[in-house]
């Protein structure tokens, strides 16, 4: 029960009966219609990538392709995104090398974009995040001709041959809140999100959920390395082997991996130069001028992401 009490955090914001994502809709783009929810989910996500593109902005955002620290342990999530590891499910039994920034890089995500075309690896990785986050987020236009649906594969096996540990989830959740409050959601919506998150996500072999009412029960552990905490209804059997799940090669470095890496290296070099460019940066038309802190988005204190990472330590214990 505790996986639908989880979300629904996700889709409500506290104590309003509103989904974070209508009242931040709402707050910071005017209209709280199909188009300007897809645009809010498409700012966030872009931001937890790449980092700070925007401004106004509240909090610096290192984004999850940056290399950083989470709980004084180092973590890189670059190499899961750029090819380097044979970390993609396609339905075999081994990861594959699958170059996720195949299609610009950081540089169509600095103009609200997913990708510079619509048939990249790029492009199905950004949309779909916009489209499940959209959905656990509570938006309400979602599965609309201006919101779709999302389409992709469940969490699990999605990043069945990742291995990932407590570290690099707890990155992850971490960049999520930082981007969050850098456009003024508040600390009460954000803890709220980041412990739903880690409930859903950060267990060893958690029971299937509903996430995606469309794909019925799914399973959902991302966090499957042996250092993740065992679910306290743990249903290993239902995962591949067990649960259990081999750390993930690195991929021959032939010239398409080669191509791969200098494809991720201008796509670092873009995202590493969004702070030096923010004074000249700004979204699209479509937001232009709106990304004021308001009354609904109030103002958070600079240690957010200090709060959302011990959140998450806390509850993966």
């Amino acid at each position: 029960m505790r996986y639908f009490t989880s979300l629904a955090l996700v889709g409500a914001a506290v104590a309003q009966n509103v989904s974070v994502c209508d009242k931040y809709t709402t707050a910071l783009l005017k209209e709280n219609n199909a188009t300007n929810q897809y645009t809010l989910l498409t700012l966030l996500v872009n931001t937890v990538v790449i980092g700070n593109y925007t401004q106004p902005n509240m909090n610096a955002v290192p984004g999850i392709l940056a290399k950083g620290k989470y709980m004084d342990k180092e973590v890189n999530l670059l190499p899961y995104f750029d090819g380097t590891l044979l970390s993609s499910n396609r339905g075999g039994e081994s990861g594959v090398s699958i170059n996720f920034l195949d299609d610009g890089g950081a540089v169509p995500l600095m103009n609200n974009m997913p990708a510079n075309g619509t048939k990249s690896e790029q492009y199905f990785l950004l949309t779909h995040l916009y489209q499940f986050f959209g959905k656990l987020l509570g938006c309400s236009t979602y599965g609309t001709d201006g919101f779709p649906k999302y389409s992709g594969h469940s969490m699990a096996s999605a990043h069945a041959f990742m291995d990932l540990d407590p570290s690099e989830i707890g990155y992850f959740i971490t960049q999520v809140g930082l981007a969050a409050t850098s456009f003024g959601v508040t600390t009460e919506d954000v803890t709220a999100v980041a412990a739903a998150l880690n409930k859903l996500f950060g267990y060893r072999c958690s029971p299937p959920a509903v996430v995606i009412p469309e794909m019925n029960s799914t399973l959902n552990s991302i966090c499957q390395n042996e250092e993740c905490p065992l679910d306290a209804m743990a249903t290993c059997a239902a995962y591949p082997k067990s649960g259990v799940v081999a750390e993930p090669k690195t991929a021959n470095m032939s010239m398409t991996m080669s191509s791969n890496m200098s494809m991720a290296s201008t796509a670092m070099s873009s995202a590493t130069g969004t702070a030096a460019m923010s004074g000249t940066m700004s979204p699209s038309a479509t937001t232009t001028g709106v990304l004021m802190s308001t009354g609904a988005a109030g103002s958070v204190g600079a240690g957010i992401g200090a709060v959302v990472g011990a959140l998450a330590l806390g509850l993966a214990l």
